[in-house]
């Protein structure tokens, strides 16, 4: 099955309508990693930066995007990395009996959700193994 960012971002937003929406401004914190997470967000609006390793990996997910879903299926519901609103964002906010309601309900929701993880990992892995490029000088003359 072929999602879409459209589709995404529709079943996100069709979500959000029970007021379980929080807004964060830009620079907030949405969570830090070793924090505990009880909780997803999806983006609705604005965009979020993810960081790990101290920094040296990083995505900025926009709308149709999910967020610290890890902490809901970890069983020690640690959150590996960092979020962090750029401008001004309203996520959904889930936890896991609403996750995994909407899953039930909605299983398009889980399958796009699927999509993007895959295809964000496949994006970070590409990333971290792409030949190094050797840098070559002028030669002096």
């Amino acid at each position: 099955m072929t999602t879409t960012q459209d589709g995404a971002l529709s079943t996100i937003r069709a979500l959000s309508h029970d007021g379980n929406t929080r807004h964060f401004n830009d620079g907030d914190v949405v969570f830090r990693s070793g924090e505990s997470g009880d909780c997803l967000y999806g983006i609705v609006s604005g965009s979020v930066k993810v960081d790990w390793d101290e920094g040296r990996m990083q995505e900025t997910l926009g709308p149709g995007h999910c967020v610290g879903v890890g902490a809901l299926v970890e069983p020690e519901h640690l959150r590996y990395g960092n979020a962090i609103a750029l401008g001004d964002a309203e996520l959904l906010v889930m936890n896991r009996e609403q996750f995994l309601f909407a899953v039930q309900e909605l299983p398009v929701f889980g399958l796009e959700m699927l999509q993007k993880l895959d295809n964000r990992l496949r994006n970070l892995k590409a990333r971290t193994h792409a030949p190094a490029v050797e840098q070559v000088s002028d030669p002096e003359f």
